[in-house]
Order: C-alpha cells, then sequence, then structure tokens
C-alpha cells in the first residue's frame, strides 16, 4: 500500500501536483505554469495538449524533487478548472480545437440566439439549476461543432469526445480507457439534470449536441480506472477521486454537515454552502449545483460567484501602479482608520451573485479633495468583503437558515486586515484553514477515502486545523451603516452602462 495520495489540481494559470501523507499533511509540491490564448477580445482559450505535457511534467517533478517512487502513490484525485471545454477524436486523442476557457465570452452569440427561445432559460435553470450564460460548458462544445470544419459530421459518427478537464485528464491517463467524470463537473455543463441525474436528452437536443460525445458520469469517490504503466512508470495507480476546484475546496474544508459554508478568495471569490440532500432553488441569483457524490448518495450546494476578488488588488499592483506587491495592500489599508466615505465597485467584468449584471462597468464613489492612496486601497481591499456579503445575504435568504461561520482558503486570506473587515462586515466568525491548499486536499481526500487510506469523514473532520480565527469588532449598526453605503454604490454602478 502507497504511502502518499497524489492530488492533480489543474487550474486556469497553472498546473500543480502535491503529495499529501496520511496526515492530510503537505510532502512536496510541484508547480508549473502553461500559455494563455486570447484570440479576440473576450476569447480565452488553452492549448489541450500543453495542459497534458503540464500534468506530466508535475507528476515527474514532485516525485523526482521529493525522493519518492511512483510505486509510493497509493491513490490519485484529480480537482480542475471547471466548465472549460475539451473536444477530441477519440481514435487520435487530438484535440480539434483549443480547449475553451470558462472565462471565455465567444460563445455569447449561440447564448443570445437562445435566450430568444420563450421559456428556455427556465427550462435550463429547472433542470440544471444554472443560468443561461457563455460561462458554463454546452454552449462551447456547440461553437466547436459549429466552427470546426469537418466536426460536427464526425460528433454524429460517434467519432468525437468531449470533456471538462478532468475527464481528459483521466482519458490520458489512462491512455483512453475511461471516459468518465463526476456529479460535480457534470452539474456545471448545463447539460446535466442535477435533480435526475443524468444527461438530459432534451437539451442535448435543444443544443444540437450528439449524446454519444459525453463522459460517463460517476461518483466523486470511487475507483474509475488505474494509470496506464507506460504514462505512470510502469505502475498502475488508481485513479479514485474527482471534483470541480470549488467543490473540492469544500470538501477539503470538510464542510460536510448541512448549513457549512466556505469561500475561496482567488481571481474572483467563490463561496459554497452546503445544503444536503435537498436541491435549493435559488430565488436571489445564486447558482443550485452538486457538490459531490459519494456511494450514489449526492450532496447539493448553493454557490456564489465573485467575478473581481484577488484581480481587483492586482489592479492596484499592475494598472494603478499603487502598490508594488500584494502584500502592500493591508499595509496601506491599516494606515488609516476608515476610507474617508470612498467606495471602490470592481465591476471590471460586470457583477456576478446577485446582481448578474454583465454589463456593469467598475466605479469609484465619494472621492473629495482630502482621498489619499491610502483611502482608495482600503476601499478596493473592503470591496472584498461587501461583494462576499451580497453572497452570504443571499445565500441565508434562500436556505432559511443563518450562516454561523465562514471559513475561508485562497491566496487573500493572508491579508489580516481583509479578514478582520470580513468578520466585522459579516458578523460572523472567519476560520482560515491550517493548511490553504483546500481544494488539492479535497481532491487527495475524496481518493482516499474509495481507496480505505481514510476510513471516513469522520476522520478527516479530525485532521482539519484551524489557522487564525477572527471575531467581529465592530458593531452591527456601524457594519450596516457601511453596508448601506456599498449597496448605493452598486446601485449608481448599474446605472452607467458600458
Amino acid at each position: 500500500m502507497g504511502e502518499f495520495i497524489l492530488a492533480i489540481d489543474q487550474g486556469t494559470t497553472s498546473t500543480r501536483a502535491i503529495l499529501f501523507n496520511k496526515k492530510g499533511k503537505i510532502v512536496h509540491v510541484a508547480q508549473k505554469e502553461f500559455q494563455q490564448y486570447f484570440p479576440r477580445a473576450g476569447w480565452v482559450e488553452h492549448n489541450a495538449n500543453e495542459i497534458w505535457g503540464s500534468i506530466l511534467a508535475v507528476i515527474a517533478a514532485v516525485l523526482t524533487e521529493s525522493g519518492h517512487e511512483a510505486s509510493e502513490v497509493h491513490a490519485i484525485g484529480i480537482t480542475n478548472q471547471r466548465e472549460t471545454t475539451v473536444v477530441w477524436d477519440k481514435h487520435t486523442g487530438q484535440p480539434v480545437y483549443n480547449a475553451i476557457v470558462w472565462q471565455s465570452r465567444q460563445t455569447q452569440d449561440i447564448v443570445n440566439d437562445l435566450k430568444d427561445q420563450e421559456g428556455l432559460e427556465e427550462l435550463l435553470e429547472q433542470k440544471t439549476g444554472l443560468r443561461l450564460d457563455a460561462y458554463f460548458s454546452a454552449t462551447k462544445i456547440k461553437w466547436i461543432l459549429d466552427h470546426v470544419d469537418g466536426a460536427r459530421t464526425m460528433a454524429e459518427n460517434g467519432d468525437l469526445l468531449f470533456g471538462t478537464i478532468d475527464s481528459w485528464i483521466v482519458w490520458r491517463l489512462s491512455k483512453g480507457k475511461a471516459h468518465i467524470t463526476d456529479y460535480s463537473n457534470a452539474a456545471r455543463t448545463l447539460l446535466y439534470n442535477i435533480h435526475d441525474l443524468k444527461w438530459d436528452e432534451e437539451l442535448c437536443k435543444l443544443l444540437d449536441i450528439p449524446m454519444s460525445m459525453l463522459p460517463s458520469v460517476k461518483n466523486s469517490s470511487e475507483i474509475y480506472t488505474h494509470t496506464a504503466p507506460s504514462i505512470f512508470f510502469g505502475e498502475e495507480i488508481p485513479i479514485a477521486g474527482i471534483a470541480g476546484d470549488q467543490q473540492a475546496a469544500l470538501f477539503g474544508q470538510t464542510c460536510f454537515s448541512k448549513g457549512m459554508a466556505k469561500n475561496t478568495y482567488g481571481t474572483g471569490c467563490f463561496m459554497l454552502l452546503n445544503t444536503g440532500e435537498q436541491a435549493v432553488k435559488s430565488e436571489n441569483g445564486l447558482l443550485t449545483t452538486i457538490a459531490w457524490g459519494i456511494d450514489g448518495q449526492v450532496t447539493y450546494a448553493l454557490e456564489g460567484s465573485v467575478f473581481v476578488a484577488g484581480s481587483a488588488i492586482q489592479w492596484l499592483r499592475d494598472g494603478l501602479r499603487m502598490i508594488r506587491s500584494a502584500e502592500d495592500s493591508e499595509t496601506y489599508a491599516s494606515k488609516v482608520e476608515n476610507t474617508d466615505g470612498v467606495y471602490v465597485v470592481p465591476a471590471f467584468v460586470g457583477l456576478g451573485t446577485p446582481y448578474w449584471d454583465t454589463d456593469a462597468r467598475g466605479a469609484v464613489f465619494g472621492l473629495t479633495r482630502g482621498t489619499s492612496k491610502e483611502h482608495f486601497i482600503r476601499a478596493t481591499l473592503e470591496s472584498l468583503a461587501y461583494q462576499t456579503k451580497d453572497v452570504l445575504d443571499a445565500m441565508e435568504q434562500d436556505a432559511g437558515t443563518p450562516i454561523e461561520l465562514l471559513r475561508v482558503d485562497g491566496g487573500a486570506v493572508s491579508n489580516k486586515f481583509l479578514m478582520q473587515f470580513q468578520s466585522d462586515i459579516l458578523q460572523l466568525r472567519v476560520e482560515l484553514a491550517k493548511l490553504n491548499e483546500s481544494t488539492a486536499l479535497g481532491a487527495a481526500y475524496l481518493a482516499g477515502l474509495a481507496t480505505n487510506f481514510w476510513p471516513n469523514q469522520e476522520a478527516l473532520s479530525a485532521l482539519w486545523m484551524h489557522g487564525q480565527t477572527y471575531q467581529p469588532k465592530m458593531n452591527a449598526e456601524a457594519g450596516e451603516a457601511l453596508y448601506d453605503g456599498w449597496k448605493r454604490a452598486v446601485a449608481a454602478t448599474r446605472i452607467f452602462k458600458s
């Protein structure tokens, strides 16, 4: 029996391989960035073969650099950038087009045409829990079939396969033995019925996507297949866990019980609330999705998306050149007691949950002659906390119960000013995980459960350790007054359209 679980964390800008031991601690990490392609304004693509090359590179690096053998790997778990779409020839294994990335808006025309069909948006939301948006995989598949010469004919002849990145990785690691995905990734395609737990024939017909392209949908934790020996240093290692990155982070934070929530502060913010066995229909702009499936039992979640979070701090650094590093933002924000009435609404690519306003653009309010760089930086950081409150309030309304604590992870959680302000505005305890690698850890946990590396979820909960905890210091009335100002700033932003 191997001593380690290998997590493959395939992200939007880089791929990482992480070895975890039985205590859920990191043994070694290897990382490799890969190229982003922007063929036109608003289009974002990846080369799927380059992603595959990055996976081989980090697997080799994590084993070589750590001094461990492939035979010491007990099982492999995979977590991935969600919705990103690959279509490939099942005979040659070659993609017929670049992978279309979740961020890409190149299918907006298809979305607009579909929105003209009366009742379709309601049908999609009812079956999939999602909104009709270019974000999800279905319109990306359709775009490839419509725009690549010969692709539609090949698909109708059963010669093409579709997969999100997890499917592509498993297919390549197994040398074409397994064409599968898990519940959490299938639920992000706009083709999967999250209630009936199957690909929806009606939706596939509406979008003109042959069902023969689609992978088999499996639990998030089970042995799907084994690595081909020629790929994995002569070893046949079980591939046993898969979850999309945000669901994996929820699992890695051990939010196993209904009512537990986590927020990941990355380029954007993604908050998920475990709603248990019930798929809660949102009345407040959230997405209803599948968190994971284990032993045939599906756990559902509500999800809120903030489009601009960490990227607002990058903007301060690279665009405005107000700071030299992300860490400087905390230093400057702490130099002033408040923003002196300044609000920054970073709607650079529109507003996400609960507004879903793609035409909104960023704005700044409350500037006076006395406004300083410190005020501006503080207001930008505070915008992350306000947007998180927008999402959390929507979740509490939809779920019908208050959220009692928020577990957080991601790059921005090291910013002590932001985390304290987040606790103040939410009037909640905010808990950082001691290990800020929740996404990869969730994939490892899912693989380890399937292969008895860990006996059960209770054992995983016992491994979770919190780092710093923040409690509200601001009184609730002061927090509400600040948040009222934020809501007025958002309302004003939405009046001005690009």
